[in-house]
């Protein structure tokens, strides 16, 4: 069994359409500066009418593969809260569309945690022996499913999609994947949710309601139950490792609110310039969130190679995570 996942090669992706706050503020009776206050954003990205998350998927997917230089991998994973049809999975037709035919493929499901949760998923097949290399893609269309008379919810989401190409590799290698501590608690799943379109709403005798159908979130339990969560799993994964937190070069956390990044490093004890941040430009990209942020800064170049990066999630389900990696020396496209 080889020793690490190595990171070698990363892609992102986000439609051309951008949505300002100026565009939202007579809608909602705000203004850009409030929204900016709140939550960090500017601007997102929406997909156009007729794209889907698998469009973004795959042109994620083939950046991070031109990235890595590897033409094939084994195994394809799509992290996704938005699929393109309920069934079936959508990584099966983005691994066609990417021309890997016959690899396994399948999605996964943790909401803003899903690429969290995916690198732990590839980087175990790896050093398993289960597959020699994994292209893992955090992908969702988010405003498939807002509703677009909610203030609350409306502004924060953006479409977007990041992707990574690991290989087997061993742990000395810039790029190496090390430690993830992950959880979750399912007495917190109606903080955020789409009640309808599954089987339990399918199942009750009454016809849903269209409004069941998007997304809902209760933002202020939220907010402190990702802070909590988000500190305690990187505290708990540095820990795990040996390193304090004055160790880490950057920390690349979710993207869903800048207050929320900023009182996670406060309770970390790590200075925010080491945060990457690009909610600004995207919002809450879901499951692209992490590899999106992870693209930005390594187009920017404020990330090199040999930092140490904490990535760390907080998501619906409600699921959460951090995990550790060196960064690789990697050429990467800006996603816009």
């Amino acid at each position: 069994m080889t020793s690490a996942a190595v990171l070698a090669g990363v892609g992102a992706w986000v439609p051309p359409k951008v949505v300002t706050n100026q565009e939202l503020a007579a809608r909602f009776g705000v203004t850009d500066e409030w929204i900016r206050r709140r939550t960090g954003i500017a601007q997102r990205h929406v997909a156009s009418r007729g794209t889907a998350t698998s469009d973004l998927a795959v042109e994620a997917g083939r950046r991070a593969l031109e990235s890595s230089g590897i033409g094939a991998v084994g195994c394809v994973v799509l992290a996704t809260a938005t699929p393109d049809h309920p069934v079936p999975a959508t990584a099966p037709a983005v691994a066609d569309r990417l021309g890997l035919p016959g690899v396994p493929a399948f999605d996964l499901h943790a909401v803003c945690t899903g690429f969290l949760y995916g690198m732990a998923v590839a980087s175990s097949m790896i050093k398993g022996g289960a597959a020699e290399s994994v292209l893992l893609i955090g992908a969702d269309t988010f405003s498939t499913i807002l509703d677009p008379a909610d203030p609350s919810t409306f502004p924060l989401f953006g479409d977007g999609a990041g992707a990574v190409v690991l290989r087997a590799g061993n742990r000395s290698e810039d790029g190496a994947v090390g430690e993830f501590v992950l959880g979750s608690d399912g007495s917190g799943a109606d903080l955020i949710m789409v009640p309808g379109g599954g089987a339990r709403q399918r199942s009750e005798p009454d016809a849903p309601a269209w409004s069941a159908q998007h997304f809902t979130m209760h933002g202020k339990k939220v907010f402190t139950k990702a802070v909590t969560r988000m500190a305690e799993a990187s505290a708990q994964v540095l820990r795990a490792a040996g390193i304090e937190p004055a160790q880490v070069d950057r920390i690349v956390g979710h993207q869903a609110n800048i207050r929320i990044l900023h009182t996670l490093a406060s309770q970390l004890d790590v200075p925010a310039e080491r945060l990457a941040v690009n909610i600004d430009r995207v919002g809450n990209t879901s499951a692209a969130s992490i590899p999106l942020a992870m693209a930005d800064a390594a187009a920017d170049e404020s990330l090199s190679s040999g930092d140490r990066v904490l990535v760390t999630a907080f998501g619906g389900g409600l699921t959460w995570g951090a995990g550790l990696l060196s960064w690789p020396k990697v050429s990467v496209l800006a996603p816009r």
